[in-house]
Protein backbone atom coordinates (compact mmCIF):
# COMPACT_ATOMS: atom_id res chain seq x y z
CA UNK A 1 0.00 0.00 0.00
CA UNK A 2 3.17 1.93 -0.50
CA UNK A 3 0.84 4.18 -2.80
CA UNK A 4 -1.28 5.47 -0.54
CA UNK A 5 1.76 6.61 2.33
CA UNK A 6 1.75 10.12 1.15
CA UNK A 7 -2.25 10.30 1.46
CA UNK A 8 -1.88 9.21 5.06
CA UNK A 9 1.29 11.10 5.89
CA UNK A 10 -0.77 14.27 4.88
CA UNK A 11 -4.34 13.06 6.82
CA UNK A 12 -2.65 11.93 9.98
CA UNK A 13 -0.74 15.08 10.11
CA UNK A 14 -3.57 17.23 9.81
CA UNK A 15 -4.81 14.95 12.47
CA UNK A 16 -2.43 15.20 14.98
CA UNK A 17 -2.12 18.92 14.34
CA UNK A 18 -5.80 19.24 14.78
CA UNK A 19 -5.61 16.89 18.59
CA UNK A 20 -3.41 19.39 19.73
CA UNK A 21 -4.57 22.35 18.43
CA UNK A 22 -7.81 21.22 20.31
CA UNK A 23 -6.05 21.38 23.65
CA UNK A 24 -5.08 24.53 22.97
CA UNK A 25 -8.47 25.73 22.55
CA UNK A 26 -10.02 23.51 25.37
CA UNK A 27 -7.16 25.17 27.77
CA UNK A 28 -8.20 28.71 26.62
CA UNK A 29 -12.07 28.07 27.16
CA UNK A 30 -10.64 25.97 30.36
CA UNK A 31 -11.62 29.45 32.90
CA UNK A 32 -15.19 29.83 32.19
CA UNK A 33 -17.04 28.57 34.76
CA UNK A 34 -18.96 24.67 34.29
CA UNK A 35 -22.45 24.71 34.80
CA UNK A 36 -24.75 21.72 35.81
CA UNK A 37 -24.27 19.24 33.21
CA UNK A 38 -21.55 20.51 31.13
CA UNK A 39 -19.46 17.92 31.60
CA UNK A 40 -22.21 15.56 29.96
CA UNK A 41 -22.06 18.13 26.91
CA UNK A 42 -18.70 17.84 26.93
CA UNK A 43 -18.94 13.66 26.58
CA UNK A 44 -21.19 14.04 24.38
CA UNK A 45 -19.81 16.71 21.82
CA UNK A 46 -16.38 17.27 22.77
CA UNK A 47 -14.43 13.81 23.61
CA UNK A 48 -15.77 12.53 20.28
CA UNK A 49 -14.09 15.04 18.16
CA UNK A 50 -10.78 13.84 19.20
CA UNK A 51 -11.58 10.25 19.34
CA UNK A 52 -12.02 11.07 15.21
CA UNK A 53 -9.49 13.05 14.73
CA UNK A 54 -7.31 10.10 17.08
CA UNK A 55 -8.86 7.55 14.56
CA UNK A 56 -7.70 9.66 11.26
CA UNK A 57 -3.90 9.54 12.93
CA UNK A 58 -4.35 5.74 13.92
CA UNK A 59 -5.65 4.62 10.57
CA UNK A 60 -2.82 6.88 8.84
CA UNK A 61 -0.17 4.97 10.77
CA UNK A 62 -1.74 1.26 10.39
CA UNK A 63 -1.99 2.61 6.53
CA UNK A 64 1.89 3.36 6.51
CA UNK A 65 3.15 0.44 8.54
CA UNK A 66 5.19 -2.17 6.63
CA UNK A 67 2.76 -4.87 6.32
CA UNK A 68 3.78 -8.28 4.32
CA UNK A 69 -0.11 -9.53 3.79
CA UNK A 70 -3.26 -7.50 3.94
CA UNK A 71 -4.48 -9.58 6.44
CA UNK A 72 -2.80 -7.63 9.47
CA UNK A 73 -4.17 -4.57 7.51
CA UNK A 74 -7.82 -5.57 7.01
CA UNK A 75 -8.12 -6.71 10.96
CA UNK A 76 -6.73 -4.11 12.10
CA UNK A 77 -9.33 -1.77 9.95
CA UNK A 78 -12.09 -4.14 10.83
CA UNK A 79 -11.38 -3.76 14.28
CA UNK A 80 -11.01 -0.16 14.11
CA UNK A 81 -14.38 0.06 12.48
CA UNK A 82 -16.47 -2.00 14.31
CA UNK A 83 -15.04 -0.34 17.76
CA UNK A 84 -15.97 3.11 16.02
CA UNK A 85 -19.34 1.92 15.35
CA UNK A 86 -19.84 0.75 18.89
CA UNK A 87 -18.16 4.14 20.44
CA UNK A 88 -20.65 5.84 18.29
CA UNK A 89 -23.81 3.95 19.67
CA UNK A 90 -22.42 5.31 22.80
CA UNK A 91 -22.23 9.10 21.58
CA UNK A 92 -25.93 8.59 20.56
CA UNK A 93 -26.91 7.77 24.21
CA UNK A 94 -24.65 10.43 25.69
CA UNK A 95 -26.56 13.04 23.22
CA UNK A 96 -29.74 11.90 23.95
CA UNK A 97 -29.40 11.63 27.97
CA UNK A 98 -27.34 15.10 28.33
CA UNK A 99 -29.10 18.09 29.77
CA UNK A 100 -26.56 21.26 28.54
CA UNK A 101 -27.60 21.48 25.42
CA UNK A 102 -30.94 20.35 22.92
CA UNK A 103 -28.78 18.67 19.59
CA UNK A 104 -30.70 20.31 16.66
CA UNK A 105 -30.56 18.44 13.30
CA UNK A 106 -27.38 19.19 12.20
CA UNK A 107 -25.96 17.77 15.37
CA UNK A 108 -27.47 14.61 14.90
CA UNK A 109 -25.85 14.44 11.25
CA UNK A 110 -21.89 15.44 12.00
CA UNK A 111 -22.40 14.11 15.45
CA UNK A 112 -23.75 10.71 15.00
CA UNK A 113 -25.12 9.62 11.47
CA UNK A 114 -21.73 10.79 9.27
CA UNK A 115 -18.99 9.28 12.12
CA UNK A 116 -21.38 6.08 12.03
CA UNK A 117 -21.43 5.83 8.55
CA UNK A 118 -17.22 6.34 8.24
CA UNK A 119 -16.76 3.77 10.90
CA UNK A 120 -19.12 1.34 9.44
CA UNK A 121 -17.44 2.06 5.66
CA UNK A 122 -13.98 1.49 7.26
CA UNK A 123 -15.39 -2.01 8.58
CA UNK A 124 -16.80 -2.67 4.91
CA UNK A 125 -13.58 -1.69 3.72
CA UNK A 126 -11.49 -3.94 5.82
CA UNK A 127 -13.72 -7.18 4.54
CA UNK A 128 -13.39 -6.18 1.39
CA UNK A 129 -9.81 -5.47 1.14
CA UNK A 130 -9.25 -9.22 0.81
CA UNK A 131 -11.46 -8.69 -2.34
CA UNK A 132 -10.46 -6.19 -4.10
CA UNK A 133 -7.56 -4.03 -2.48
CA UNK A 134 -7.51 -1.19 -4.33
CA UNK A 135 -11.14 -0.21 -4.16
CA UNK A 136 -10.91 -1.45 -0.24
CA UNK A 137 -8.34 1.11 -0.10
CA UNK A 138 -10.59 4.12 -1.83
CA UNK A 139 -12.78 2.97 0.82
CA UNK A 140 -10.82 3.19 3.67
CA UNK A 141 -9.64 6.71 2.54
CA UNK A 142 -13.22 8.12 2.04
CA UNK A 143 -13.78 6.69 5.92
CA UNK A 144 -10.64 8.43 6.91
CA UNK A 145 -11.55 11.71 5.34
CA UNK A 146 -14.78 12.08 6.52
CA UNK A 147 -13.68 11.42 9.81
CA UNK A 148 -11.26 14.39 9.73
CA UNK A 149 -13.91 16.85 8.11
CA UNK A 150 -16.52 16.11 10.56
CA UNK A 151 -13.89 16.50 13.46
CA UNK A 152 -13.17 20.23 11.77
CA UNK A 153 -16.73 20.70 12.03
CA UNK A 154 -17.36 19.38 15.17
CA UNK A 155 -14.31 21.49 16.34
CA UNK A 156 -15.50 24.79 14.36
CA UNK A 157 -19.07 24.51 15.71
CA UNK A 158 -17.88 23.57 19.39
CA UNK A 159 -15.39 26.71 19.27
CA UNK A 160 -18.54 29.34 17.76
CA UNK A 161 -20.79 28.15 20.36
CA UNK A 162 -18.17 28.45 23.28
CA UNK A 163 -17.71 32.24 22.15
CA UNK A 164 -21.42 33.30 20.96
CA UNK A 165 -23.25 31.54 23.56
CA UNK A 166 -21.20 31.01 25.91
CA UNK A 167 -20.45 35.06 26.04
CA UNK A 168 -24.36 35.95 25.76
CA UNK A 169 -24.77 33.73 28.96
CA UNK A 170 -21.75 35.87 30.25
CA UNK A 171 -23.23 38.94 29.23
Amino acid sequence: MSVWENFYVIVGSSAGALIGLQFVVMTLIANRPIGPGQSQGADAFATPTIVHFATVLLVSAISCAPWHTLLGLAISYGVLGVFGMLYEFIVIRRMRTQNAYKPVFEDWIFHALLPLAAYAMLAASAWLLALHAANAMFGVATATLLLLFIGIHTAWDAVTYHIFVGKHERE
